[in-house]
């Protein structure tokens, strides 16, 4: 019984078979034990009506599927009016149910689709009762010719009902299914302990009449509430359980990329969410969408959302606490929102951080009373988790983009270039690629330039010269500053004559380009052009370098007795000599 579309030829077929089917399964009930209308105590017969709604009304919800204890009162009814009553009793119970359960129009193929199952299990399992000699009205249960029918009645109709489960969910809806889930150890327990309760609701019910329906079914009542009750906080330790996993798994997670994409599938996992999203909070009036699930695919990531246009997410900014609703009259007064028009259930949850809201998380569903304030919490709960998580991925982030970077250029340092050298040298000696050029770079006269015009001007010209060197190089390599006016380039896959054009396009870039140079000390006003020119030496491994020491040596003596010593503004290439 759940909430899934069917396509429209199956849905035909079921409603067809419905209306084909469930009358002649009535009048087979009928003429297996007919009766007289004059002859049944009505009010009786209303008042087991009564108690199969009442508990009907108050099901158990085992993943999708309701459970309800109405079985009870159906046996008891079979036992004392026969297996048409019992049809009927255990109809209008299911059709109470489906009432409970909220259907609409998009998912009435549940009524039939449960009607057809119920009546069917109901006939087949009256046959099995009256094939091995059941009779109405004997309450001598301790003989083993009146026990071993209603035993058979009972476990026919277990059976069945599992199987019929089975059937829906893989044939109807095509939802991949276990035949054994935690839904039929559910119904297994619930049909053993309702089995005494039916018999003595019937025994009495044969030696009090209808008051018997009050001494038994208040107890009843009782029982499903209690067992209802423990079923829901076994649903809440379990999502607990899987609130404390995922917080695990989100701070294990050291970038925010991750700790965002492994936050949206676990939330969409654990809850039914036909949206989801975590939206970043950027000030009173402007939010972003960072992530989303959407099955209607309304909104797109990195869509920018204003809380003018937001009626939903303005107030939770405003009110600062979660919110849920069941249904979208309790929300029709926010008319205003991204969300897809279909969606009935939503919930709210604000990322709180020192005091500050930095996001929300939005999850919705198109189906009714889909969350309740269980959900609720350990949704709260696992927000807290994913603040802390981003926080901390950030500030690791932060940390090694530091302990990596250049301050000034931005470039990577020396400390972090000598990691990636290694792992690209070690590629080429395990035949990962063909060859490893290594580049070094030396501003000439770089001294002079600080003297004439400032350190200031000199910083201006490194970080200049490291852009130039990113647009030049883009994702061929990788760019380090060396230290001081050195700049150091990692080519993996870059032969020899490759790694001289590069290098001299380097060369003529910087010598033909003049530097403006904005914090200069001199007394002219306005920028200073200034030329500089580099001076660069390259090496190729493995022809030149036999580890990685030898390709930066290499490749530093090319430089300085190739190119700085031969007059500067040079590339030069290191070659081995016999």
């Amino acid at each position: 019984m759940v909430a899934q579309a069917v396509n429209r030829p199956k849905e035909m077929a079921i409603w067809t078979s419905f209306v084909v089917l469930v009358p002649i399964f009535l009048w087979l009930g009928y003429q297996l034990s007919p009766v007289v209308l004059e002859d049944l105590p009505m009010w009786h017969l209303v008042g087991f009506i009564a108690l199969a709604i009442i508990l009907a009304l108050i099901p158990i919800v085992v993943g999708e599927v309701p459970l309800f204890l109405a079985q009870g009162v159906s046996l008891a009814a079979l036992l004392s009016f026969g297996l048409f009553i019992e049809m009927v009793v255990t109809l209008i119970s299911v059709l109470a149910l489906m009432v409970y359960m909220r259907v609409n129009r998009q998912n009435l193929v549940r009524i039939p689709i449960n009607v057809l199952m119920f009546s069917s299990i109901s006939l087949v399992a009256g046959i099995v009762f009256y094939a091995l000699g059941g009779t109405h009205g004997d309450t001598r249960l301790f003989n083993i010719g009146v026990l071993t029918p209603i035993l058979a009645h009972e476990l026919v109709y277990f059976t069945l009902n599992t199987v019929g489960l089975y059937f829906i969910q893989v044939r109807i809806y095509d939802r991949k299914s276990k035949f054994i889930t935690s839904d039929t150890k559910w119904d297994g327990v619930t049909s053993i302990m309702v089995l005494p309760v039916g018999l003595i609701l019937y025994t009495l019910y044969e030696q009090l009449g209808a008051v018997a329906l009050l001494y038994v079914g208040l107890p009843f009542v009782i029982l499903t509430l209690i067992l209802q009750l423990y079923h829901a906080s076994q649903k809440v330790n379990f999502r607990l359980q899987q609130a404390a996993d995922v917080g695990h798994q989100l701070t294990e997670r050291l970038d925010t990329k991750g700790v965002l994409d492994v936050f949206l599938d676990k939330i969409s996992t654990l809850f039914k969410v036909d949206y989801a999203a975590i939206i970043d909070v950027n000030g009173d009036k402007i939010m972003k969408v960072l992530r989303v699930m959407d099955k209607e695919n309304s909104v797109e990531v990195n869509t920018i959302l204003h809380t003018d246009e937001e009626d939903l997410l303005a107030h939770v900014l405003k009110r600062g606490k979660s919110v849920c609703y069941l249904t979208k009259k309790e929300w029709r007064q926010l008319s205003k929102t991204h969300l897809p028009a279909s969606i009935q259930s939503v919930m709210c949850v604000p990322v709180i951080r020192n005091h500050k809201i930095e996001g929300l998380v939005l999850l919705a569903s198109s189906s009714k009373r889909t969350y309740d304030k269980s959900q609720l919490m350990i949704v709260d709960i696992l927000c807290s988790y994913f603040g802390v998580a981003m926080e901390k991925a950030r500030h690791y982030q932060d940390t090694k983009r530091k302990s990596e970077r250049c301050a000034l250029t931005k470039l990577y340092n020396y400390r972090f270039f000598e990691s990636v050298l290694d792992k690209e040298y070690e590629k080429l000696s395990n035949g990962q690629s063909e060859s490893l050029s290594l580049i070094m770079l030396d501003l000439d006269h770089f001294k002079r330039i600080n003297d004439v015009y400032g350190h200031q001007s000199g910083n201006e010209i490194l970080m200049q010269v490291a852009d130039r060197l990113l647009a030049l190089i883009g994702n061929k390599g990788t760019v380090a500053r060396y230290g001081g006016e050195e700049f150091v380039i990692l080519l993996p896959n870059l032969n020899r004559g490759q790694c001289f054009e590069l290098a001299e396009r380097i060369r003529v870039n910087l010598a033909t380009r003049s530097f403006p140079l904005k914090q200069h000390i001199r007394d002219a006003q306005g920028s200073q052009l200034v030329k500089v020119t580099a001076s660069i030496g390259f090496a190729t491994a493995p022809d030149d370098a036999e580890d990685t020491l030898d390709l930066i040596r290499h490749a530093d003596r090319a430089m300085y007795v190739g190119a700085k010593q031969a007059g500067r503004n040079k590339v030069a290439e290191y070659r081995k000599t016999s």
